[in-house]
């Protein structure tokens, strides 16, 4: 049996373990919300907490204390300078779990941890005018292409009755068809009409009778 052991050891190592809190830690810090399981989320609010505490106290040994938690000078800067403060006059507690159900997938419980004064910034909605910019745009645009499909039709029909006249010049040749035909047949043979082309039926004579 498991006696005087305490801590979860959610299936790392000790230094796989830590260096998993201290990231956690920064993104708390950080984002002030982080999304989590239910088991790391109980681990790592004692943790978070103590942090705090020391953010509160505001000494040179405090700074070196949370160092060994949190390594980015900025992040420290934050949690003395901007977190610590709001909690001056609270003895504890600064977090808390927000259970969501179940994951997908595996099923693990989840969890959200924050801070207890932490609320959601609301997008900002667009100014009006820019909607209306927007709204104005897209009204003539949309008036715009109908009067740019009739000025291509208009385009259009006008290079086709250019476009007639030229091909029945073309059409009207100086000389007859017949004419252009006759010409082009050749001139060394004779016609089969001719009458040098007839055969004479009539015997040939061959000698004196």
């Amino acid at each position: 049996m498991r006696h005087n052991v305490s801590g979860r050891k959610l299936g790392r190592t000790t230094a796989h373990r830590l260096a998993l809190f201290r990231n956690q830690l920064a993104s708390l810090v950080a984002q002030e919300r982080i999304v989590t399981t239910v088991a790391k989320a109980k681990e790592l609010r004692p943790l978070a907490e103590r942090v705090v505490t020391q953010g509160k106290r505001d000494t040179l040994h405090a700074r070196r204390l949370v160092a060994r938690w949190i390594r980015s000078r900025d992040l420290i800067k934050k949690l003395f300078e901007v977190i610590a403060p709001r909690f001056s006059a609270r003895p504890g507690g600064y977090l808390r779990i927000v259970k969501l159900g179940s994951r997908q997938g595996d099923g693990a419980e989840m969890a959200v941890l924050e801070f207890v004064d932490f609320q959601l910034k609301k997008k900002a909605a667009p100014p009006p005018a820019a909607e209306e910019a927007k709204g104005k745009k897209g009204k003539k645009a949309a008036a715009a292409e109908p009067a740019e499909a009739a000025k291509g039709s208009e385009a259009a029909a006008g290079e086709g009755k250019k476009a007639r006249p030229a091909a029945a010049k073309k059409k009207a040749p100086g000389r007859s068809a017949t004419a252009s035909k006759a010409d082009t047949k050749p001139k060394g043979r004779p016609s089969p009409k001719s009458p040098s082309a007839k055969k004479t039926s009539a015997p040939k004579k061959t000698g004196s009778s």
